[in-house]
């Protein structure tokens, strides 16, 4: 019998694994509904907002206006505009149109993970709101991930569309972490790093946050816009140098590195900041913990793990497998949750996947002929540049691929994992979540 091969009486061990690794992630995704998230986080009261232990009388304002930006834009807005029974008006930029669109609001629909022409047309609209606050405003900011991409405005107006999308293609395809491409990005951009909360000074100002960010580092997440950046010109050009990403560059973009022509942005002691608050609603934190409680109903013994965020994919794989086998020594059924994103160095030729595509496969190869199934995906739905959320895959899968005529190491060195995993059954689509809380991955054993 082949080694890729369980053993028939495991077959339908595997099965099951599967659907339970499906389970758990649903779950998840169901506990970090915004609406709930929002409800659970929000109060409304004679007037007053309260969120986050702050009060704001909403009579006391001029003008109350919305920005909501990222993949669960309007999601959030919409879950706003349900809590507060008053007129509330702003933009809303968001990558899906919705099926019910909130009143009240101008709606962009930027690209991601690339920008689009929209993208630029939504950057351009938010400061033309932000300039003309009355001094007397609240202005609300609904903040998550993917809003670097879907909403933008270069900081050089000599800097065109078409800049933007190769630098950020430079950026996505480094495989340096988060909040690196995220420096870059705030100091070439007119809306990241603070820059939002300086047009809108002397507004009074409340972020609240869906984060796709690790909690240590919330002004990463989309690019920072109404934060204090930590990090500063000197760390970009670093980080430029680090990944070798100049020559990659747009010519424009190169330039400015070379001439180091980036300008600073706003930090703590800035007054744009005097009276910002910052509420996260819902974070990994909250899918991690919601999937844990899940495995722990099914029967399991759970562990967490998020220490390999933002390691390279396969690192990440090996650390979290052998996890999983020692802890497997000491009991019969076994979950591991682990939180956060790995990350892919993609070549210059790539094909249709993802960062937990990528994962799950490698992991495929590692554990074939296991009594083991992983599931990877992202809470947004999309990973990468395919249409699935991710994939579910098991110590069957080498067997199965090959059964197809597919190598899962080709796959994975052409960074082309999607058409493989989508053939044999173990690609995860599940479409746009309107909801985004970075990744999670399921590993199951017993």
């Amino acid at each position: 019998m082949s080694p890729d091969i369980l053993p028939s009486p495991y077959a339908s061990t595997v099965a099951a694994m599967r659907r339970l690794t499906r389970e758990i992630f649903d779950y998840a995704l169901a506990e970090c509904d915004i609406r709930n998230a929002f409800s659970n986080s929000i109060r409304f009261s004679e007037g007053t907002l309260e969120v986050g232990g702050y009060g704001y009388d909403l009579g006391g304002f001029e003008r109350i206006a919305v920005l909501s930006i990222g993949k669960a834009g309007h999601g959030m807005a919409a879950a706003l505009s349900q809590l507060v029974p008053v007129e509330i008006t702003g933009i809303i930029a968001c990558s899906v149109p919705p099926k019910s669109p909130v009143a009240g609001f101008r709606y962009f629909y930027g690209g991601h993970p690339l920008p689009n022409e929209d993208s630029l047309r939504a950057g351009e609209a938010i400061l033309d709101l932000l300039y003309r606050l009355p001094e007397r405003s609240l202005m609300l900011f609904l903040i998550s991930g993917g809003a670097s991409a879907i909403a933008e405005k270069p900081k050089n107006p000599a800097l065109t569309l078409s800049d933007v999308v190769g630098t950020n293609r430079v950026l996505v395809h480094s495989g340096a972490p988060i909040a690196e491409i995220n420096a870059v990005r705030k100091h070439l951009s007119a809306i990241k790093g603070g820059r939002m909360a300086e047009a809108a000074f002397p507004a009074a100002q409340l972020s609240l946050l869906v984060s796709d960010v690790p909690d240590r580092a919330l002004d990463a997440l989309a690019s920072g816009p109404t934060m204090p950046d930590s990090s500063t010109v000197a760390d970009c050009y670093k980080i430029a140098r680090d990944y070798h990403l100049i020559d990659g560059f747009p010519e424009r973009v190169r330039l400015i590195f070379e001439d180091e022509e980036l300008s600073e942005t706003p930090k703590p002691s800035d007054a744009a900041f005097a009276n910002s608050r910052y509420v996260t609603v819902l974070s990994n934190r909250s899918a991690v913990e919601a999937a844990t409680s899940c495995a722990k109903s099914l029967g399991f013994t759970v562990e967490t793990d998020d220490s390999c965020d933002d390691w390279d994919y396969a690192q990440a794989a090996d650390h979290l497998l052998e996890r999983l086998r020692s802890s497997r020594q000491r009991s019969s059924r076994v979950c591991l949750v682990s939180g956060g994103e790995v990350t892919v160095t993609v070549g210059n030729e790539s094909g249709v996947g993802g960062r937990n595509q990528q994962f799950a496969l490698y992991c495929a190869d590692q554990i074939a002929g296991e009594s083991i199934a992983v599931l990877s995906a992202g809470t947004d739905g999309i990973d990468g540049n395919s249409p699935a959320a991710g994939a579910i895959v098991d110590g069957t899968t080498r067997a199965r691929a090959r059964q197809h005529g597919l190598d899962i190491a080709s796959a994975i060195s052409q960074f082309d994992a999607f058409p493989l995993l989508h053939a044999i059954g173990d690609a995860l689509i599940i479409g746009p979540t309107g909801n985004n809380v970075r990744d999670l991955r399921i590993l199951l054993a017993y």
